[in-house]
């Protein structure tokens, strides 16, 4: 059974980790025997489990039930489950309780958006022996507040906030970050000042590893395929062929390429 401390140890080593999305049994199987590090359920599942046009439809029983599924596929893995919209921004009680039901249904860690405000809880779930996940950067459940899905951190004054963040989160007892479309300097920066593993997504290669959407990475997301994604099926044989690739991929350093990143504005 992999843990977070078994990720910690590989990426002080310098190993890339490898993460992909998922959201049922099946799926989780084939992405534990492929070798996958970490498997991230995630409230994307909204988008392109559910065809919602947001993650924000996503509710923690819907979460509950996708984690149970892939729990029950991939029992050597480190699984991760997203916190849903307005199931932990109240207070930390709220965000406890809700991380409780993510844990009993077989996820080992949760991941929560947001960077400051977010510091007194990932400390309070960290303080009772949860494993935290913190999200910086492009912020999916606050796609509104953004004004869309646009890069984050681009001039130097949201950069520092983002460093900032970053050190705080840490601190409060985060254990992994995710780092979401950000300028590719500005994820280097984090990820050699803090000393959790940095994953991520549309954040350059400097990061410690990487995660995609397992639909965008299988070239099957309806619509256009984000920038910083690639499908790994186009010349691939079958989806465990595919699924190598990109483990392969991210291992070696060769995705994500400059044409995957972002730089500052």
């Amino acid at each position: 059974m992999s843990t977070l401390p078994d990720l910690q140890q590989r990426a002080n080593r310098d190993e890339k980790l490898a993460m992909l999305t998922c959201y049922d049994a099946s799926f989780a199987a084939r992405l534990e025997a492929a070798g996958i590090d970490a498997l991230l359920v995630g409230d994307s599942l909204g988008m392109v489990f559910q065809g919602q046009t947001s993650t924000l439809p996503v509710s923690l029983d819907e979460m509950a039930y996708h984690t149970a599924a892939v729990a029950r596929g991939a029992r050597h893995t480190f699984i991760i489950a997203d916190l849903p919209f307005g199931s932990y921004q109240e207070n930390p009680g709220q965000a406890l309780r809700s991380a409780a039901r993510l844990l009993a249904a077989g996820a080992h860690a949760v991941k929560l958006e947001g960077g400051d405000v977010m510091v007194e809880t990932a400390a309070f779930l960290s303080e009772r022996g949860i494993p935290v996940c913190a999200h910086l950067g492009l912020t999916p459940q606050s796609v509104h507040a953004l004004g869309g899905y646009r890069v984050q951190g681009k001039d130097d004054a949201s950069a520092q906030q983002l460093l900032n963040d970053a050190k705080r989160l840490t601190l409060a007892g985060a254990g992994m970050m995710v780092l979401e479309a950000i300028p590719a300097r500005l994820a280097e920066q984090i990820t050699t000042q803090v000393p959790i593993p940095t994953i991520g997504i549309g954040a350059g290669s400097a990061c410690n590893g990487q995660v995609l959407v397992l639909y965008d990475a299988l070239g099957i997301t309806p619509g256009k395929i984000p920038r910083f994604a690639h499908n790994f099926m186009a010349g691939s044989h079958n989806i465990e062929e595919a699924i190598s690739h990109y483990i392969q991929a991210v291992k070696s350093g060769t995705f994500p390429g400059a044409a995957h990143s972002f730089q500052p504005g």
